[in-house]
């Protein structure tokens, strides 16, 4: 289906300066009266089921008003989710009745909520096989996924490799939407099976073109290869996508193929118009981005679902020890956890993190975790936070491990962590600076000794050998010595430095 008109770029930049919902309309070229309306609500990464941002943004219950909203409008209302809700979050972290929750009350809301179609993203295969394909087999949603499949290349129960729906006119005549969808292959568990997106997607667009009236494609990949998605195959006519947590529009290919992804947490959604005449086939495509804001009513039955999870895993934190509503500090301080910043520079909430591992073990000369460990996703305003707060930052908790470490393999773990930039391997450390001048790295403000060794408090992830790039950080190097493996709980440990910065309340 070829698209009424273009669309460019220099008129998104625009729309997305102005204040509220942002309108992006293509001509109206061609229609008629007895056009087909389809209305597409996009969201994608969301891992919270309840508001973020303090409780101004986002939740489950304010999406399930938004969408019986759009539904009463038009019939042909369809709910898509670009991938990542299985993992992570703090809620799935607790374990009810010994299990863990693993994205079972993400689903739950969702079917509550009424959502449609979902793809996996690369969280989704966090989760351990079992596991996995419980969630699967509780959704009430359609799954579509072209490029992943289980170990043995077949698709996974209840998984469409493409899905093919029809809306219709009160006359009686009617369009064809032809969904398929490709993700990453970053995260390879040994129970799946990926092939190429690129290749796939070429292959599902000759599959389903002549078969559809529109072609969308629901991904999971980064923006470069979306834009190459768009480039490569502009018989798409939309790319819905997720990944990046932050809203992007952009129009690319020789057909100006729009991609578009909204805010994690359903911070904000996209809603997407498809005019299309049954006659002639030309589409328009009008969409602004509607944020998810305490201005929308929380829809009562789902909120009651909501409210039902955050109280079975709330029972299972205190049976951990924690207290989730209890206070531990009024802070003054913005605590920046959001995953753009905290894989790519440190804030003060990394800053406070590596405080608290020198606070548990005061003989080390630094500390060091990497920024995938932080979940939260969120930015803490000033004011109260709870143990429930410290449970979203930190939601696998672990331990702090007090280790001697050779220079040599300390440079090396260093150099790794820069080169990690933009993902969950990026590292913080505590004592640890680069000096341009000197082309080496400070430890306490003296230049690194790839022969001395060096007393470290660690996160037990990182010297699991799991990290990107750092394969050879684990207890059966040569360079690394335990000296003592359960210093503290980590996010006892924060707790703990928290109240000594900012005082008990």
């Amino acid at each position: 289906m070829k698209k009424a008109g273009f669309i460019y770029a220099a008129l998104a930049m625009l729309l997305l300066s102005c204040a509220g919902p942002a309108r992006i309309s293509q001509p109206r070229a061609g229609l008629i009266g007895d056009s087909i309306r389809i209305t597409l609500l996009q969201i994608n990464d969301v891992y919270e089921i309840t508001p973020v941002s303090g409780g101004k943004e986002g939740g489950m219950a304010r999406l399930a008003t938004l969408r019986k909203q759009l539904q009463a409008e038009n019939p042909h209302t369809f709910m898509l989710l670009a991938g990542d809700l299985f993992s992570p979050s703090a809620l799935g972290t607790a374990k009810v009745d010994d299990v863990r929750l693993d994205g079972k009350q993400m689903v739950a809301v969702l079917n509550a909520v009424g959502l449609d179609f979902c793809t996996f993203g690369n969280h989704e295969f966090d989760l351990k096989e079992p596991a996995f394909l419980q969630r699967l087999s509780e959704s009430r949603f359609n799954w579509v996924a072209s490029n992943a499949f289980d170990k043995n290349g077949k698709p996974f129960p209840g998984v469409s490799e493409n899905i093919i729906f029809t809306a219709s006119n009160k006359t009686g005549q009617s369009v064809r939407v032809g969904l398929f969808a490709v993700m990453l292959t970053k995260n390879n568990p040994n129970y799946v099976t990926f092939r190429l997106p690129l290749e796939v997607a070429r292959e599902q667009v000759k599959k389903l073109r002549d078969q559809v009236d529109i072609l969308i494609a629901l991904t999971h990949l980064t923006l470069d290869e979306d834009i190459q998605l768009a480039q490569t195959l502009p018989e798409i006519d939309l790319i819905l996508g997720g990944h990046e947590h932050e809203n992007v529009q952009v129009w690319r290919g020789p057909e100006f193929t729009p991609v578009f992804k909204a805010d994690a947490n359903a911070r904000s959604a996209y809603i997407h118009e498809l005019t299309i005449d049954p006659a002639t086939k030309k589409l328009r495509i009008d969409t602004r981005l509607h944020p998810i804001t305490a201005e929308i009513a929380e829809d009562s039955e789902v909120k009651v679902e909501v409210q039902k999870w955050v109280d079975l895993a709330f029972n299972a934190f205190r049976k951990m020890g924690f207290e989730p509503e209890k206070l531990v500090v009024n802070s003054p301080d913005v605590l920046d956890g959001r995953e753009s910043t905290v894989r790519n520079t440190s804030s003060k909430l990394t800053e406070l993190i590596t405080a608290s591992f020198l606070a548990a073990a005061p003989e080390a000369d630094f500390a060091i975790f990497n920024g995938g460990s932080i979940r939260i996703d969120d930015e803490l305003a000033p004011g109260p936070i709870s143990e429930y707060d410290v449970i979203r930052i930190l939601p696998f908790g672990g331990n702090i491990v007090f280790v001697e470490m050779r220079g040599r393999l300390l440079k090396q773990v260093l150099d790794q962590g820069q080169k990690n930039k933009g993902s969950g391997g990026y590292l913080h450390a505590a004592n640890v600076a680069w000096s341009g001048e000197k082309g080496n790295w400070l430890i306490n403000g003296i230049e690194l000794d790839q022969r001395r060794n060096y007393k470290a408090a660690i996160s037990d992830f990182l010297i699991s050998g799991n990290e990107q790039g750092l394969d050879y950080l684990n207890r059966a190097n040569a360079d690394l010595k335990v000296l003592n493996e359960n210093v503290a709980e980590i996010r006892r440990a924060l707790i703990d430095h928290l109240q000594k910065i900012y005082g008990k309340p």
